[in-house]
This record gives structure tokens, C-alpha cells and sequence, in this order.
């Protein structure tokens, strides 16, 4: 017998059928009894897979002895609901007057078994009844099981029972079952509150259906037939004698399906919703026949049943459970034929009577708020009741209080959306992944893809939220998370995703909450709830209903939670990874109820929408998001495209075309506008531009458009009104926050005048009194202005802020990224078109003062010691300066090999860095691996004079080489393919070695093509490959790496070494010993720990004569080469000339092959070095060995 599978189906069943707070209380007496460790309790506590639970629960049980199942009975008596809380006119039908303690027994056979234990029904129909959802927010609860007998097993069991006495008997019990429970009177109105709480009448008839297979009938006789139709709650079990003269719905008009013509074996039965209230008694009676009990919907797998077999002895008979529409709502029926009923396809259900629903179940989804299908309103029939009256078979799909808060997001996310400030242009999203740093920290950072390698998402923002769900376990929560440094559009596009909402364009989502994470910022209580998180923190507080948080809890599969901008929340780091132990319906802070939403303890099965800056240590705590995208920015078109849009609104499309050549006119504001930032304040400074005519031009530095802004603003601000708007964005920047009240303005004067200059702007939705910066990158420029103004400042302390060179004791954070760029432009460009132009000659001495220490400042820097990054900034600052001494000195301080692996070379990184190097006056070698660069900036770099050499990713290349030959730009494509190297190239992917292998095609594709063979300088000047894909992917990988091996003529360095072990083998071996007589450049290889035994020891030795001329390193280090290897390799080591070191260390030959191995060497004077020690020989041959020949080495 297999004993662990009993005790883990009677688990499965015990978790399935009780409450979490029951099953911890299951946990905490095993923990009395000493079966679980405290550790392993409180492990078993956290556990979030209901299936795992009852398996280690299982195992406990089985190892600690306990076969019987003493534990399981304790339970499933012991923790049964308290007499107290059942129906106090409930009792024992056997006698008693109280229940008996539940005996689990053996059930192994089904549920026929289950109505011969002595199990009272009503404690069961407890054990099944769920906490209210509604008042708990939530509980750390393991899935629930279903049972494991689905319809059609049940359907398959029943019609094949024949007339054996074992099965009419135990037939005969189900249907003693099905009158006691249903005509007990105790039960009239229990079993809406027991049976089908949270499930609606509107629910059931909105499910996808599909007709029901036909089933034969078999009839028996029974002693004492059922004579009377019984009604329970909203149950009703009649007969079909008297169905002419009774009111009833045929479930063909339910589902709004026509009956077939054809008759069927449902074609006499009656189905009648009845109100709990109204009695039928008098209706019905059930002469002989069998009972038909039809299982199917998808919402409700206890509701509907079919029995069919011998031994019933009952009339046919429709049993049928929902909740009933008031009595003056019963819906009519066009006829008593009932062609079918639908059965779930989709659904794993369970026939049994004592099963919860699913909505019964915690964060289940409902398939009844998917389906919208269109009903018709039936007609009254001439047999129907005098009482009954017309209604329309349409019940609404909502409470009208959920209704009512779908209509007012839906109005409050269309309303947001107007004028130019808000035109749209679809930014690309591009998926995005976590890399560890090459730092000593080893933390996680966003990973800078090739630009061949990106993976766009398409589809529109229904598949890419769509997709990122097909990917999550049923009933877990999903955490995605949009990245993009500040001004690319990401606050822009979740505004988008709650308006596609708002359009019916995301139907898998029934509610979604946009919540800017200044909101919660300035939240200021100390406990929060899940209902303040959802209806009072946001931008439009709304009241609580308890109805509508109801039906969010019931399903938070259908739930979008936006948080926006969440770099800004205070504390937001680590949110992912608190610590927490079983949930708690008590009020927490706001930090543990975000911490308990990321960490899907709290409306479990939600989705969760982070957009932020990947600012400090925000990407570490985003480790354990589900999906991360990251947003691209605007291309060159696409900018363009926002520019005639602009122009579209305003009126201006006249000027489109001067609008477009002025931007044109000025390539590093071309570059900037890839940010829709930088792009609205370029179209705002035009309009102003146009109406000097001819003579308009746009700035050549960012500082300088900010500037062309906010001048005009400037000339006409009250007295000292920039300078105090200038100081506010300073210090709420240094708390990273960008919204701010009325009341922190200096005045109300000043206020007004932001407020009229569109420098601030009200928060949609928020209160009139809060208010933004219209922009990061203005907040920026001001908070630049305040440190060129500001007498506060020490001149001393000026530099820190250009965060070059950060200090190790208490450095500036650089939050507003945006200001060392903007210092230098206002401290270094001329006064009058600058600073002078904002604040006025009195500025001018403050200034100049400023400037002189930052002069000095950047004329000690050393830019060859500056990391990629910071090498970067300061070419920026540089440009913005627009100082001839300054330029002259940063670009002449360059080293010579630059590399910017795993540096983001954006469209204005790759502008500056091309003016620096075009200035410097010196050649170049340049790593440009990993950096994101796009097509035309690669061209634009590669193809300057002064870079002799560089590296970047063979895909963008082979994009690169395609495009020149496309434009026919011939001489240009020679002279990037002659200063293209990979030299040394290392394979540390799958890609990677197909990316090499495509390389040698194009160089083959070339020489088929051209009349004489010309070999790409990539291919022919590589000089060491290192092979390094692991135990896993290197034997799948390598003999795609040897079919290109004999392309590489100079190959003079081979490692096939790997930490994590190549485990090449024998196989791999002796492919790569049939490329030697092609490799005649070769003097290092190495194969070390990639497993050969003696076969590819015998392989490699015939071999290796090829590179006798070459070959001076072999290195077979830690394979599994034993005595016959060995004699193979000191066989061949005298024909090998050109051997210096030969390393066997770590293999598995004895004394025996190592004293071949050393008589060997005696013949080889060309060799040094034999490094032989091996833990299977005896240390004292090897001290012999040695003292015969000191060349061994035993280290």
C-alpha cells in the first residue's frame, strides 16, 4: 500500500476544506506534538503553494510514524466551526441531537464512501463556507485543491453502474443524501448563506457555455419514491409530471440558446427557480422515474448535477442551486423542453455537493466578469402564474456601486487628455533584464543591451500587459516594472495604459487605480488599510464602499495597480525584500502595505505597474519584478513626428517645414530631442523664434534652450520671484521630490507668476493648493540657477555638485542629474546671453566668482582616470561651457584606448563624444561592446579618421556592414571592416558563438561573390578565442565553434577552459583534433577540466603531430585520463618540437603511466615543464620522479 499517497490525498482534502486560521492552528498543534522544528514552522507558515504544503505536511507525517492518520482526525475533528456558529436548529439525524466527531476513513474510492461515513453533511457545508471576504483584507493561505473527480468521471461512474446489490446500495445512499439535505426544513434559508454566498443569478447566466454530450438513462424502481418537489434556499427539485402547469425557465432560455429540434434525454425535465420564500409544496408530484442531476457551470461546479442508474427509484428531477431573483423577477420560459445545459470545457470542477464554489474561494478569477455576452428579454408564457410578472432577462453585470466607480475612473482618465502638453507619440518598449556589476559590490544593474540584441515589445499596450500575464502562475501577483532615465515619456505612457482602459482596450482588467507616488508621499497617518491605499491616497480621494471593496478583494486577478514615478517614494528601496511572516488584517504602515503588495501577500493575483527612474539602488530592489521594460525615447522621426503634432495644435502647421530645418540646423538638440522633454521645450522656443523672421535660431547647448524659455519669464517676474523659485526646486530636489504646495512659495505674487508663466502647473486630480515643476529637467535648470546665484553656497563646496569626482564622506547623491550640466553652461557661457539674461547684471560678480573655482576645478581633473561614465558627464559639461580652454584641455587629457563596455551611449553621449575625439589631434582605439549605441551613431563614430581600431557587438556590425552596402557607400564600408577587430574574443554564450559563425559566413558569402578572395581583418587577425559556456551549453555549443575553428588562419591562443567546466568530452575532442592540420598558427591549448578520458586522450595523441611545429602550451589539467591516456601522450610527446610545458595535473593514471610520461621527457630536451602530480600516485614516486628529472613539477 502506498502509504504516503493516503496521507497526502486526506492532507490535500483537510487544507482544501478549512480556513487558513484553521490551518495554522493544524501547524501550531503539530509544533506541540514535536513533529515540525520551529524553524520548519514557520517555514510551513509562509508556504504560498497549497500543493507543496500538503506534500510536506505528507512527508512530516510518514517520516515521524504516523500511518494511521491520528493527526488528520484530530483535525478534521478538532478544528470543525464551534456548535456555537452552525445553525442552532441543526442536529444529529441518527439520534444524537448533536453531531459526531467526523471520521476521515478511507475515501479512496470517491465519494460513495464519504455517504456511507458517518460525516454530518451540515459540517461539512461548514468546513466549505469561507471567511467574508469583504472585512479580511487578506491571509497568507496555500492554494486550495480542488477535488480530483471531474464532471465527466462522475457522469463515466454513475451511468456505468449496472444492477450489482453493492451499487444500488450505495446509490440508494446518495439519494438519501439528496432528500436529507434538501428537504430538511433547518436548511430553508441556510443555504443561501451557506451554499452560494458571493454567487449571483447575473454571474451563472453571463458564462460561456456549450451543450452538454448526451448521456444514456437507466431506470430502477425504489421502495419508497419521492412523492413531493422540495425547496431549500434557493434549491428546487421537482418533477416533470405537472411541468405544464407550473411557472419555470427552461435552461435553454437561461443561456439564450434555442432548443434543438431533436429530442433529447433532458427533454422532460423541469428546471424552476423558485424565491426562498414561496413554497411549491403543492405544486408537484414526483411519480417513478430517475433522477437527473446536470453538472456544467464554469462559476458554480456544485450547482447544477445529473444521476442517472439503476437503484434511484426517483423521478426525473432537476436539482438546481443559485441565487434566485425576487419573486417578481422569476424569468419566464418559452416552453418545458430543455435541450441542454452547458457543461465548463475550461474549468476544473468538482461534482460534489460539498465543494466550494469559486467564488467562494480567495483570489480566484471569475469567468462571469469576462463574458459579456448580449441576452434577450424573454416573453411571458400563457401557462406561467398570475403572480409572476414581465421582466427583462438582462440583470446588470455590477452592483451599480461598482458600476459607478468604473464610470467615474473612466471619465476621470478620459478627461486628462487635451492640448498640446499631452500629445502622444508611441515611445518603443524594449525588455529589459538585471546583470550583476563588474564592481566590487556585485549588485544588480540594469543591463545595457547591443542594439541588435534588443527585444521591442509590440502589440500595443494590450499584448504587452497581456503577454507579461500569460507568463505568471494562476492566482500569484505580477509585478512589472517600466524604466527610463527622466523626460523619456514613462509617467506619459501609464497615463496612456489607464486611458486604453478607459476606451475598452485592456478587457482583462475590471478596475485600474493610477496612483502617482507623490500622493503617497504626502500621505501623513500613521496605519494605513488596503481601501485608504485604493480610494484615499490617490490624486481624487473617493468615499469607501464596502460593496465595491468587495468585489475588488472577491477578484484581484482583474485589478491594475499604477504607481508612477516610484523612484520618488520615500523609502522605496528594499521594498521587495522585507522581511514578513504571516499576513495580518491589522493596519499597517504605508511602507508594509506596499511591502506586503510586492511581495504577494496582499490582494494576491493583482497586477502592479511600477514606472521609474533607474536612480541609486531602485534596480536592486526591482530584482524580483516579474517583467522589466525599459523606454527607448524618441528616434529621429519619431521626433519629427511629435514636432508636426505640436505644430498641429497650436495652428502652426504652416511653419512646419522652417520649424523642421531649424532643429535640423542644430544636430546636438536633434540628439537631445530623442527625450520628449527636450523635444516640447525645442517646440515651445520655436514659436517664440518664428516671429523674428529669417534671423531665428535655435541654441546650440541645452543650457541655452532652457535659457531662450525662461528668459522672457525672467524680464517679467516680480522682484527676486526666480530666485525664490529657483531656491524651492533646489531643496525639494535634495529630498527628491518635484511637487509642492501654495504654501511654500515665498508669496502669493510669486506663486501666481510660475503658475501664469507655466513654469509650475496643477497636478490633475489633485487639490488647487499642489502643484509641479512642468518638467524634471526645468526643476533641474533652477535648481542649477540657484547655485549660480546663491550667496549660501560655499565656493568651496561648488564642485561636489558637478559629481565628478564624488566624495567618499557624506557625497552629493545627484538626484537632479540634470544640474552639473547646467551649472557650466550659466557659470561659463557669456554673462549677458546667460546668467545676466535670467537674473540681471547684480548677478554678474557672484558669477564670475563661481566660475573661477570651477575653472580651476576642471583643469585638474585628469580625464584619463575617469570612469566611462564620469568621463562622459564631463565632456557634457565641457560642451555646455562652450570655453574654448576648458574644451581644449578635456579633450586633449583623452587616453588613447577608450572603452565603454557596459556604458549607454544615448544619441547625445555618441554627439560629444564624436566632437571630443574629432578635436583631440590623436588616434584612437575605441570598445564600444554593450553600450546600446544605435545604427547611425556607430557610423558616425567608426567612421571618423582619427579611430584606428574598435570593438562593438558582431550583430550591430553585420546591421552596420548591410546598411553601407545598401547606400553604396563602398569606401566607407572597406574602412570599417579594416579597423573592426574582436581580438581577443571571448565566447560566453550560445549567441556569442553563432555571432562568430555569422562573421565567417559574410566572409564567405564575400568570397563566393567577388573574383578574388579577400578575408575580413576580423577574422584573419584573430589571434586567442577563450571558450567559456559551461557544463550545460559548451557540449551543445562546441561543434559549432569547430565547424568555423579552421576560418581563423592566425589562431595562435585556444582555451577551452571554463570555471564552471566546458565538459566537452571525448566527442568534442576528437572534432577538434580533425581542425589541426588547419590551425598551423596554434602554440597554446588549453583543455583543461572539460571531462576526456582515455579515448580522447588517444584521439588527441594522434593528432597532435599536425602542430608539432607550433603548438608550445598543451594543458590537460583535471580531466579523467588514467594509464592508457597517458602512454598514448608520451608515445607522441617526442615528436612534438616545439613543446615547452605539457600540464596533466589532476587526472586519474597511476604510478605506472607517470613513469611512461617521465621516461618520455628524457627523449624531449625541448620541453620544460611536465606538471604531472595527481592524487593517484603515491607522493614518494613522485619525489622519485622529480629526483630523476627536475623538470616535473609537483606543484
Amino acid at each position: 500500500m502506498n502509504h504516503f499517497q493516503t496521507i497526502l490525498t486526506r492532507v490535500q482534502m483537510l487544507l482544501s476544506s478549512h480556513r487558513p486560521s484553521q490551518v495554522q492552528a493544524l501547524l501550531d498543534h503539530m509544533l506541540e506534538k514535536e513533529l515540525l522544528s520551529r524553524e520548519y514552522h514557520f517555514a510551513l507558515l509562509r508556504e504560498p503553494d497549497g500543493e507543496a504544503l500538503a506534500r510536506k505536511i505528507s512527508l512530516t507525517l510518514l517520516e515521524k510514524g504516523d500511518p494511521d492518520l491520528a493527526l488528520l482526525r484530530w483535525a478534521w475533528s478538532g478544528l470543525q466551526v464551534p456548535a456555537a456558529e452552525r445553525d442552532p436548529d441543526s442536529k444529529d439525524h441518527s439520534g444524537s441531537g448533536q453531531c459526531a466527531a467526523m471520521e476521515l476513513g478511507s475515501l479512496e474510492g470517491g465519494y460513495l464512501e464519504l455517504l456511507n461515513s458517518s460525516a454530518d453533511p451540515l459540517q461539512l457545508y461548514h468546513l466549505y463556507d469561507q471567511t467574508d471576504l469583504a472585512r479580511e483584507e487578506i491571509e497568507l493561505c496555500s492554494e486550495p485543491d480542488m477535488d480530483t473527480i471531474n464532471c465527466e468521471q462522475f457522469s463515466k461512474l454513475l451511468c456505468d453502474m449496472e444492477g450489482d446489490e453493492e451499487t444500488r446500495e450505495a446509490y440508494a445512499n446518495i439519494a438519501e443524501l439528496d432528500q436529507y439535505v434538501f428537504q430538511d426544513s433547518q436548511l430553508d434559508g441556510l443555504g443561501k448563506d451557506i451554499f452560494i454566498e458571493h454567487i449571483g443569478l447575473e454571474e451563472m447566466i453571463s458564462e460561456s457555455v456549450e451543450v452538454l454530450e448526451e448521456a444514456g438513462q437507466k431506470s430502477q424502481k425504489r421502495p419508497e419514491p419521492l412523492a413531493m418537489p422540495m425547496v431549500t434556499g434557493t434549491f428546487l427539485v421537482g418533477s416533470v409530471s405537472d411541468s405544464a402547469a407550473l411557472p419555470c425557465l427552461s435552461p435553454p432560455a437561461v443561456f439564450n440558446k434555442e432548443p434543438a429540434s431533436g429530442q433529447s434525454w433532458l427533454e422532460e425535465t423541469v428546471l424552476m427557480p423558485v424565491h426562498p420564500s414561496s413554497s411549491l409544496l403543492s405544486h408537484l408530484s414526483l411519480p417513478a422515474g430517475c433522477i437527473q442531476i446536470i453538472p456544467g457551470l464554469p462559476s458554480l461546479p456544485q450547482g447544477l448535477w445529473q444521476i442517472s442508474g439503476p437503484g434511484t427509484g426517483v423521478s426525473g428531477m432537476v436539482i438546481y442551486q443559485g441565487e434566485m431573483p425576487p419573486a417578481s423577477q422569476v424569468l419566464p420560459s418559452s416552453g418545458p423542453a430543455v435541450q441542454s445545459l452547458p457543461k465548463s470545457p475550461d474549468r476544473p470542477g468538482s461534482t460534489s455537493p460539498f465543494a466550494p464554489s469559486a467564488a467562494d474561494l480567495p483570489g480566484m478569477p471569475e469567468p462571469a466578469l469576462t463574458s459579456r455576452a448580449n441576452r434577450t428579454e424573454d416573453q411571458m408564457s400563457p401557462t406561467q402564474s398570475q403572480a409572476a410578472h414581465e421582466i427583462s432577462s438582462k440583470p446588470p453585470k455590477w452592483p451599480e456601486s461598482v458600476e459607478r466607480l468604473c464610470s467615474s475612473l473612466r471619465d476621470e482618465y478620459l478627461a486628462e487628455f487635451a492640448g498640446p502638453e499631452d500629445i502622444l507619440v508611441e515611445v518603443e518598449l524594449v525588455k529589459a533584464r538585471l546583470e550583476r556589476s563588474s564592481g566590487k559590490s556585485q549588485e544588480r544593474e540594469l543591463a545595457t543591451p547591443d542594439w541588435a540584441e534588443r527585444q521591442l515589445a509590440r502589440g500595443g499596450l494590450a499584448k504587452v500587459l497581456g503577454a507579461a500575464g500569460d507568463r505568471r502562475r494562476p492566482r500569484e501577483t505580477q509585478v512589472i516594472a517600466v524604466l527610463g532615465k527622466a523626460g523619456q515619456g514613462k509617467s506619459r505612457w501609464a497615463r496612456e495604459v489607464s486611458r486604453a482602459w478607459a476606451c475598452g482596450q485592456l478587457p482583462q482588467y475590471d478596475f485600474v487605480f493610477y496612483l502617482p507616488c507623490h500622493c503617497l508621499d504626502r500621505a501623513k497617518g500613521d496605519t494605513y488599510r488596503l481601501q485608504d491605499l485604493l480610494f484615499c491616497l490617490g490624486p481624487q480621494p473617493r468615499p469607501m464602499d464596502e460593496e465595491v471593496f468587495d468585489h475588488i478583494l472577491r477578484r484581484p486577478d482583474r485589478v491594475l495597480l499604477i504607481l508612477d514615478a516610484f523612484e520618488g517614494l520615500e523609502g522605496q528601496d528594499g521594498l521587495l525584500h522585507s522581511a514578513g511572516g504571516p499576513m495580518s488584517t491589522e493596519p499597517h504602515s504605508l511602507r508594509g502595505l506596499l511591502a506586503r503588495l510586492f511581495q504577494r501577500k496582499l490582494l494576491r493575483g493583482c497586477t502592479l505597474l511600477l514606472t521609474a527612474r533607474p536612480w541609486g539602488r531602485l534596480a536592486q530592489s526591482l530584482s524580483k519584478a516579474d517583467v522589466l521594460f525599459e523606454v527607448a525615447g524618441f528616434s529621429a522621426e519619431q521626433a519629427e513626428t511629435y514636432v508636426t503634432r505640436y505644430l498641429a495644435c497650436t495652428g502652426a502647421t504652416a511653419h512646419r517645414e522652417r520649424v523642421l530645418a531649424l532643429l535640423r540646423g542644430q544636430p546636438f538638440l536633434l540628439s537631445l530631442s530623442h527625450s520628449p522633454t527636450v523635444c516640447r521645450a525645442v517646440c515651445r522656443l520655436t514659436e517664440a523664434l518664428l516671429e523674428l523672421g529669417d534671423k531665428a535660431e535655435l541654441p546650440s547647448t541645452l543650457t541655452g534652450l532652457y535659457v531662450g524659455l525662461l528668459g522672457p519669464a525672467a524680464r517679467d517676474s516680480p522682484p527676486e520671484a526666480l530666485a525664490g523659485l529657483a531656491k524651492l526646486a533646489w531643496e525639494l530636489g535634495r529630498k527628491h521630490q518635484g511637487t509642492l504646495q501654495g504654501s511654500q512659495f515665498p508669496s502669493a505674487t510669486v506663486r501666481a507668476w510660475a503658475v501664469a508663466k507655466g513654469l509650475v502647473q496643477p497636478i490633475p486630480g489633485a487639490p488647487d493648493v499642489e502643484l509641479a515643476f512642468s518638467s524634471f529637467l526645468l526643476q533641474c535648470f533652477l535648481g542649477a540657477v540657484w547655485l549660480a546665484l546663491s550667496t549660501e553656497i560655499k565656493d568651496k563646496e561648488l564642485p561636489q555638485y558637478l559629481a565628478l569626482t564624488p566624495r567618499k564622506k557624506r557625497p552629493y547623491d545627484n538626484w537632479l542629474e540634470g544640474v552639473p550640466r547646467f551649472l557650466a553652461g550659466l557659470l561659463f557661457q557669456p554673462h549677458a546671453d546667460c546668467l545676466g539674461a535670467l537674473a540681471g547684471p547684480a548677478a554678474a560678480a557672484v558669477g564670475a566668482r563661481k566660475q573661477k573655482v570651477l575653472s580651476r576645478y576642471l583643469k585638474r581633473l585628469q580625464p584619463g582616470t575617469l570612469q566611462a561614465g564620469r568621463l562622459l558627464e564631463l565632456l557634457h559639461c565641457a560642451h555646455e561651457a562652450a570655453d574654448a580652454a576648458i574644451w581644449q584641455h578635456v579633450v586633449q587629457g583623452l587616453p588613447a584606448r577608450l572603452s565603454f563596455l557596459g556604458t549607454r551611449l544615448t544619441p547625445p553621449n555618441t554627439y560629444v563624444l564624436c566632437s571630443a575625439l574629432a578635436a583631440a589631434g590623436q588616434d584612437f582605439s575605441l570598445d564600444l561592446r554593450s553600450t546600446g549605441i544605435d545604427p547611425a551613431g556607430l557610423g558616425s563614430l567608426v567612421g571618423l579618421s582619427c579611430v584606428t581600431h574598435f570593438r562593438a557587438s558582431l550583430s550591430d556590425m553585420a546591421g552596420l556592414w548591410e546598411s553601407l552596402q545598401q547606400r553604396g557607400e563602398t569606401e566607407l564600408l572597406r574602412a570599417v571592416e579594416e579597423k573592426f577587430t574582436i581580438e581577443p574574443f571571448k565566447a560566453k554564450s550560445p549567441k556569442d558563438v553563432e555571432d562568430l559563425g555569422n562573421l565567417v559566413q559574410i566572409q564567405r558569402t564575400r568570397n563566393s561573390s567577388e573574383d578574388t578572395a579577400r578575408e575580413l581583418p576580423a577574422v584573419r587577425d584573430l589571434k586567442k578565442l577563450e571558450f567559456a559556456l559551461g557544463s550545460v551549453l559548451g557540449p551543445q555549443a562546441f561543434p559549432k565553434l569547430v565547424r568555423i575553428l579552421e576560418a581563423f588562419s592566425s589562431l595562435q591562443h585556444l582555451d577551452l577552459d571554463s570555471l564552471s567546466e566546458n565538459k566537452i568530452g571525448d566527442e568534442g575532442v576528437e572534432q577538434l583534433s580533425a581542425t589541426f592540420p588547419r590551425l598551423r598558427a596554434l602554440e597554446t591549448l588549453n583543455l583543461s577540466q572539460n571531462s576526456i578520458t582515455d579515448v580522447g586522450a588517444c584521439k588527441l595523441a594522434e593528432a597532435l603531430p599536425s602542430l608539432a611545429a607550433s603548438l608550445l602550451r598543451l594543458s590537460l589539467y583535471n580531466n579523467s585520463i588514467c594509464d592508457v591516456g597517458a602512454e598514448s601522450l608520451a608515445h607522441v610527446l617526442p615528436d612534438m618540437v616545439s613543446l615547452r610545458v605539457l600540464d596533466v595535473q589532476y587526472n586519474k593514471f597511476t604510478a605506472a603511466g607517470a613513469q611512461q610520461l617521465a621516461a618520455s621527457l628524457r627523449k624531449c630536451p625541448h620541453v620544460e615543464t611536465l606538471a604531472m602530480w595527481t592524487p593517484t600516485i603515491p607522493f614518494g614516486v613522485h619525489e622519485h620522479l622529480q629526483q630523476l628529472d627536475s623538470r616535473i613539477s609537483l606543484r
